[in-house]
């Protein structure tokens, strides 16, 4: 896509501390000009503080080589006032909701900053935007609101009111505030389901991340289903650019028949379109890490695998069925997950070694 679009806009992203946040600052800084980047983060302690450092300081970097700029704003969205100060000072003309409390499994356990991140921090996002209105706001969501959902693969069409966590649910819960929004006050918004986003410095709480500390330290990985889950894993690279076209085009704001505004609301899937089987994926990233040199060529792979059942909120398959971002962008995601395993193993190696 050709980003001088962005060029001299104002652009809000929240979660610039995270993975996705910060790797879409470091593109939009890379290969744009005069665009003025706010980013906001609270720099939880959900995982690695040094990690989230570490991407803010890549972001300073390349912020000193750009023509463009980036500032950061360390503070929490579901502080009300904070984030209604950065709204009105700021005036941001594009803005892209990346914050939130991650993670299926965590849900279960502490379901307090799942209400206060992703409810009460998103529903944060959507009044400034009312009160300091915005040409577009895009938003993650994720593949989990698709829940127990039979069919394969996951259209943006199928319903998706079975959640099996509460991260799921918060999730949901976003775009059906997002549409009301839309709907009531025209603000244009466009929510974004990724599938399993994987890259270098991701997420340490993912499984291919988990895997590599576990592997490195002797210990024993477990393979959730008996193995028999298949993921469909999409490279940062990927999702970054999927975001960045999304972001260039609104919803158009039209009337429907009744003379009465339509909601200028999308949701899209982002995701490869070719879930792995999680045994495969094991072995793809065993090869990976040995080739980095992450790993000793003769390590013991077997004697620290073990297969189990599945766990509470996950769900046997993800599949993403992108033909409407294809239609609506000419994009479809399609990094081969070997490609993206060489990527991370290679920076895990120069991070961490």
């Amino acid at each position: 896509m050709d980003k001088k679009y962005f060029n001299g806009k104002k652009i809000l992203i929240t979660g610039t501390a995270g993975f996705i946040g910060s790797a879409l600052a470091i593109d939009l800084l890379r290969y744009t000009e005069g665009a003025m980047i706010y980013g906001i983060d609270n720099v939880s302690s959900y995982y690695d503080v040094e990690l989230k450092e570490w991407r803010l300081k890549e972001l300073e970097k390349e912020a000193e080589k750009s023509s463009s700029s980036f500032t950061f704003l360390r503070g929490n969205i579901a502080d009300k006032e904070f984030i209604t100060k950065v709204f009105s000072e700021v005036r941001p003309e594009i803005a892209v909701n990346l914050a939130a409390q991650a993670g299926v499994r965590y849900s279960i356990e502490n379901p307090d900053s799942y209400i206060e991140s992703n409810i009460i921090g998103f529903y944060n996002i959507l009044e400034a935007c009312r009160a300091y209105p915005v040409e577009h706001l895009v938003y993650a969501s994720s593949s989990s609101v698709y829940g127990s959902n039979s069919k394969i693969p996951y259209s943006v069409e199928d319903k998706a009111d079975s959640p099996v966590s509460l991260y799921a649910a918060t999730k949901k819960s976003n775009e059906l505030l997002a549409h009301s929004y839309s709907k009531l006050y025209e603000i244009p918004t466009t929510g974004l389901r990724f599938f399993t986003v994987y890259g270098p410095a991701g997420r340490p709480d993912m499984a291919y991340f988990g895997f590599t500390d576990k592997l490195l330290k002797g210990e024993t990985i477990e393979i959730f289903n008996y193995g028999n889950c298949r993921r469909d894993f999409t490279y940062i690279d990927d999702i970054v650019h999927g975001v960045e076209l999304v972001m260039a085009k609104a919803p158009e704001k039209k009337k429907g028949p009744d003379g009465l505004p339509l909601p200028p609301y999308m949701v899209y899937n982002i995701g490869n379109s070719n879930p792995e089987n999680l045994l495969d994926f094991v072995q793809i990233l065993e090869e990976e890490l040995v080739r980095a040199k992450v790993l000793p060529e003769d390590y013991d792979f077997e004697a620290h695998k073990k297969l189990v059942p599945m766990q509470p909120g996950d769900v046997a398959e993800t599949y993403a069925d992108t033909s409407a971002l294809l239609n609506d962008f000419g994009f479809r995601p399609d990094t081969p997950l070997r490609e993206g395993l060489r990527k991370f193993a290679e920076w895990y190696r120069d991070f961490y070694m």
